[in-house]
């Protein structure tokens, strides 16, 4: 691989321009789409946003399903593929902001409005590269449904050919714990396999005054919410970071009523495939050892959700460049892998790739939490996010032109 060069040159200064003269334009389009925020594919008027933007710029589109697309540009040469992702999370927002949510209990609060719109801005700049023939290559832009949800509209984006033909795939992903102008970079593992897990419990209820006399669902429901976790961390190899969290639990309306039913969800988190591979059927088999002395029923639902975000090393280095030239080398920080889960693992377990964060957070500001409702996001990351972009799709290309 040939090395490429750090050195901002007059294809930078167009992206820079070109995104800086529609910097407005871009922010009132995330406004918007923070405003009206969809569900996991529920993406209807989001698409159709996006969807006017590229074609507008010249990108040829093609429809992946009912909700979410990709589109091309470039003639011959290799192709490298941008993705975003489109929806939102059931979370109320909070934010008293003049473009918060409309929508009772849906919010941005995972960016990916910010995600959506930087590459709506990064087709604009490749457009700008393509009219004056500096695109050497082509160009793939994948705007996904259904991050949100496990296992992912990842999946559904490659059946229908999102990979095809593609080189080497890159995104960016909001991180509020990064100052705005910087951008967190780390090579190999970036993010956890995350799993759904719910558990439901069923036996005899009867009067709290005769417990012996009853299959105690919620005694039983304790020893899973406090053991499972417990077990788990005894079961697999601490490097693995298993973390069993719950995020919801339900039984009973009276104080003097055994029910005879309860149920408690939560997510299943670990740092490596190894652990990925193993983790359903030892919780399978954990949940039933632990209710079995209590004469209740299980039933485990577990879900596969993800696995983790590895960054192949060779494409961390370009999206560095790409950042180098965009942003300066001082934008560059280094970031921890976290247990997050991104269905973006499913583009880079078919073809190499890499993800890095990008810092929405004001210098000086509030540091948030990414999936709360009061989630803000500082404006400038949009175009800085957009230049980004575009700097990796032509570094990459230019580096595979000339290997």
């Amino acid at each position: 691989m040939a090395a490429p060069s750090l050195t901002p040159d007059d294809t930078t200064r167009l992206v820079e321009s070109t995104i800086a003269a529609r910097a407005d334009e871009l922010r009132d389009i995330r406004r918007d789409l923070h405003a009206n925020p969809e569900l996991s594919w529920h993406e209807v008027r989001t698409t159709d946003i996006a969807r006017k933007q590229v074609e507008a710029a010249g990108w040829n589109v093609q429809q992946a399903g009912e909700t979410g697309f990709f589109a091309d540009l470039g003639d011959a040469g290799p192709r490298v593929a941008l993705r975003a992702d489109l929806d939102a999370l059931p979370v109320e927002d909070t934010t008293g902001d003049p473009w918060a949510s409309r929508q009772d209990q849906v919010a941005h609060a995972c960016g990916h409005d910010v995600h959506t719109t930087a590459l709506i801005g990064a087709s604009y700049a490749l457009a700008a590269a393509h009219e004056q023939g500096r695109l050497k290559g082509r160009v793939r832009l994948i705007f996904q449904p259904a991050e949100e949800v496990m296992p992912g509209g990842a999946l559904q984006m490659i059946d229908n050919g999102a990979l095809e033909d593609v080189a080497s795939i890159f995104m960016l992903h909001c991180d509020p714990s990064i100052d705005v102008g910087k951008v967190g970079l780390r090579e190999g593992p970036l993010t956890g396999a995350a799993d759904r897990l719910e558990v439901r419990l069923t036996g005899d209820g009867g009067h709290t005054s005769r417990p012996h006399l009853t299959q105690d669902v919620i005694f039983a429901l304790g020893k899973v919410i406090s053991e499972v976790p417990a077990v788990l961390s005894r079961r697999f190899d601490p490097r693995a970071g298993v973390s069993v969290v719950w995020g919801f639990v339900g039984s009973g309306s009276a104080h003097n009523v055994i029910p005879s039913e309860g149920h408690v969800g939560g997510t299943v988190r670990m740092l490596d495939h190894v652990a990925w591979d193993h983790s359903e059927k030892i919780v399978q088999a954990t949940v039933a050892e632990l209710v079995a002395p209590y004469g209740v029923r299980a039933t485990v639902d577990y879900r596969r959700g993800v696995p983790p975000v590895v960054n192949e090393p060779q494409a961390t280095e370009l999206l560095g460049t790409a950042v180098t030239r965009a942003l300066g080398a001082e934008a560059k920080v280094a970031t921890a892998q976290s247990l997050g889960g991104e269905d973006f693992a499913w583009y880079l377990g078919q073809r190499p790739g890499a993800m890095a964060r990008l810092g929405t957070r004001t210098p000086g500001g509030t540091t948030y939490d990414l999936h709360q409702g009061n989630l803000r996001i500082d404006e400038g990351a949009v175009a800085l996010g957009a230049r980004v972009l575009a700097e990796a799709a032509l570094v990459t290309i230019a580096t595979k032109t000339e290997t």
